[in-house]
């Protein structure tokens, strides 16, 4: 392999000849050979964006020249395009500042515009790190990252999910089952209804995750070092955020308060708590599923799901409600990594968090995680279910818990009486009713009514 040696002010370092990248990415490189995990692209693109946006303030404002500015912002452009990702090799367990990483963007922004200008122009720590501290800007990063990744990755695919379980409850309007509670029968229920409770886990998630959203949209940037300001022009917070509303189509503010800014991430935990709540729900969800499905002979069989892959390497014909065991394991690891956000942002201390990476890279995982299981999700199981109707009305026909609709006419402890009679002696609850004399055929026919009763 060929190398370069690059220059920092602990001196020279060898780096490789094909990468963008200088001292301070290769020291780190070198220094935190920590598991396989980098840091998401997620934030390797907020802080293309958030450079991109500083860079021209700057420019605007004199601070660097128009050359400079107009370089930046062009690879900045190339790394949200994708070209340039190779170049941004660092772990997750680095700096709990995430200030390798800053300056791993500033290096490779720095190195790439050069080399577009044909001669030494930027200088990564002076002009693509102008007004900014890796302080104000990780952080800032983070929050463009889980904004943009709720935004353009979670919500569509939630979204998605909505629409196939509002089809599926269209589809079967008028079908009667009966309800279960603490896994026992229960009254009758519409199959409807019972896919609007699913759907209704959904959208009040939604709702939730969408109101953790504002105090994401609150920006450390222009706080620099520990707060003050220092080195940043006055109203550079808010130019910055303006750009950044401007090219990202989302809003971005200034945290008024950049001392909390860079020490406090309840923001993180205040969202991921709206993911949990969801990936929770979604558990709920797609065990529902699996149980309803269990069979095809021998468990309740009451829904069909999609055959998508072979289920057993040793019982030929078995099918496996694959996806929903997908679903919940995910729901399990975005529960563990609300553990590591929330102890993540406790360690606040004095003017810094130095937990930033690891909390950022647990959300934009929960995030990822999420979308994608709720998009395979809907695809793959929840537009093909069907409905076992026959199954459905034999539970129904012999649930003893339709006795509910006779308390009001012969009082609940003759009604519990007739029903643990039916039960030890395998009758029908109609024909335990008339046998014991409560009511007439035709009394009972009347009363006993499911489709009155949902």
């Amino acid at each position: 392999m060929d190398f370069r040696i690059e220059k920092d002010t602990m001196g020279e370092v060898r780096v490789p000849a094909d990468k963008l990248w200088g001292a301070q990415t290769q020291r780190s490189f070198m220094n935190f050979k920590i598991g396989d995990v980098t840091m998401p692209r997620e934030i390797i693109s907020a802080f293309a964006s958030l450079k991109k946006a500083c860079a021209c303030v700057n420019g605007q404002s004199g601070r660097i020249s128009a050359q400079k500015a107009e370089l930046i912002e062009q690879v900045a452009d190339e790394i949200l395009g994708g070209q340039l990702y190779d170049n941004f090799p660092l772990s997750v367990f680095q700096t709990g500042s995430g200030t390798q990483t800053n300056m791993n963007v500033n290096e490779v922004i720095a190195c790439r515009g050069n080399a577009l200008a044909g001669e030494k122009v930027l200088h990564p720590n002076d002009d693509v790190n102008a007004s900014q501290s890796s302080n104000d800007t990780f952080p800032s990063a983070m929050n463009i990252a889980a904004v943009c990744a709720i935004e353009g990755q979670l919500l569509p695919s939630l979204d998605r999910l909505i629409s196939a379980f509002s089809a599926l409850e269209n589809a079967n309007p008028d079908v009667i089952k009966i309800g279960r509670t603490h896994l026992q029968d229960a009254t009758p229920i519409k199959f409807a209804q019972e896919v609007s409770g699913w759907r209704g886990l959904l959208e009040n998630a939604r709702d939730m995750v969408i109101a953790s959203l504002a105090p994401l949209r609150k920006l450390a940037i222009g706080g620099t070092a520990v707060g003050t300001g220092l080195n940043a022009p006055v109203g550079f917070d808010k130019t910055v955020c303006d750009k950044l509303t401007s090219l990202l189509g989302t809003e971005f503010v200034p945290d008024e308060n950049k001392f909390r800014a860079l020490t406090g991430k309840e923001a993180f935990v205040f969202a991921h708590g709206a993911l949990k709540a969801f990936a929770a729900n979604l558990m709920k969800i797609a065990n529902d599923i699996r149980w309803l499905a269990a069979g095809p002979r021998c468990g309740l069989g009451e829904l069909n799901i999609p055959e998508n892959e072979p289920g057993s390497s040793i019982m030929p014909g078995k099918v496996n409600p694959t996806q929903c065991e997908a679903v919940t394991m995910v729901a399990v690891q975005v529960m563990g990594n609300d553990t590591a956000v929330g102890l993540a942002a406790s360690q606040g201390n004095f003017e810094l968090n130095v937990f930033m990476p690891v909390c950022a890279y647990n959300f934009l995982q929960s995030v990822r995680l999420l979308a994608d299981a709720m998009r395979s999700f809907a695809d793959n199981c929840v537009c093909g279910i069907t409905v076992n109707a026959d199954k459905m009305k034999d539970y129904l026909d012999r649930s003893l818990m339709l006795v509910t609709c006779l308390t009001p006419k012969v009082g609940y402890d003759r009604a519990a009486a007739a029903a643990k009679f039916a039960h030890k002696n395998g009758l029908t609850l109609k024909d335990a009713v008339i046998g014991q004399g409560l009511l007439s055929e035709e009394e009972y026919d009347e009363a006993v009514n499911p489709a009155k009763m949902v």
